[in-house]
């Protein structure tokens, strides 16, 4: 098990991308299943505010530090070799690493086309690189019987891996209603991913990203839907970091 920092009650993986991409593939090659939330300051406050989200995220297999406060506050607390696990290049190094592992992948999430074009794409960019199948959910919940019929298509594709492109917290919690129901070794959740690689929309300069600054990009971007959230979410995260500093109560890891 890679140690963990509690970083306001979520326990925040140590890692560097290297460590979580040899954990993958160990979970791979025994047939381990887990899930991978890949996890920045969003997630973690959505987790502070839902002590069942909070369970979901201490309940996974990696929780990766995608974000620099995050990578900044595991440095702080003694991890020093820690660096940004960042989901759009978690997805590229292992799409890469697959070509000679033979690992097959499934997309799930996205608008509809985007998981097929987020296949294109990666196909193009990585010759050999193997699809089991893509998936694009309807925006409102599915019903049992349609959630069946996915996890058969899941399964009957043979995937290694499952890459779930949908919102923080939805992606996390289906991930962790579906561990032992879907036979892939590895899910992972990325958001966003979907459709920076599908050319859908712009990543940030990766000046701003080593220094931080991804969530302004983002929220310039688009300011309608992710002004809110920052603005409210990145105040609260530091005083609630200071309080943990300070000694007062925080959640524990559990």
């Amino acid at each position: 098990m890679n140690p963990r920092v509690n970083i306001l009650g979520v326990g925040v993986s140590a890692i560097t991308p290297a460590v979580a991409l040899d954990t993958i593939g160990r979970w791979i090659t025994a047939r381990e299943r887990n899930y991978v939330c890949v996890t920045g300051v969003h997630g973690v406050m959505e987790s502070y505010r839902d002590p069942a989200l909070r369970e979901i995220h201490n309940r996974a297999g990696m929780v990766t530090p995608d974000g620099m406060p995050l990578v900044w506050l595991s440095r702080l607390t003694g991890h020093r070799r820690v660096e940004r696990v960042y989901g759009p290049d978690l997805m590229l190094k292992v799409c890469e690493r697959s070509i000679s592992r033979g690992w097959r992948h499934f997309l799930y999430g996205g608008a509809p086309g985007v998981p097929e074009k987020l296949a294109s794409r990666l196909s193009a960019k990585f010759s050999g690189l193997q699809f089991a199948g893509v998936y694009s959910p309807p925006f409102r919940s599915l019903t049992e019987n349609e959630d069946l019929e996915i996890v058969d298509q899941i399964n009957s594709s043979r995937a290694d891996i499952v890459w779930v492109g949908m919102s923080t917290p939805k992606q996390e919690r289906w991930m962790a209603a579906h561990l032992g129901r879907i036979d892939a070794p590895v899910m992972i959740g990325c958001g966003a991913a979907f459709d920076f690689h599908a050319g859908l929309k712009p990543q940030a300069p990766r000046w701003m990203m080593r220094c931080g600054l991804e969530w302004l990009f983002r929220m310039l971007s688009e300011p309608r839907r992710l002004g809110p959230r920052y603005l409210t979410n990145n105040p609260m995260f530091v005083m609630l970091l200071i309080r943990q500093m300070l000694g007062r109560r925080s959640p524990a890891i559990q």
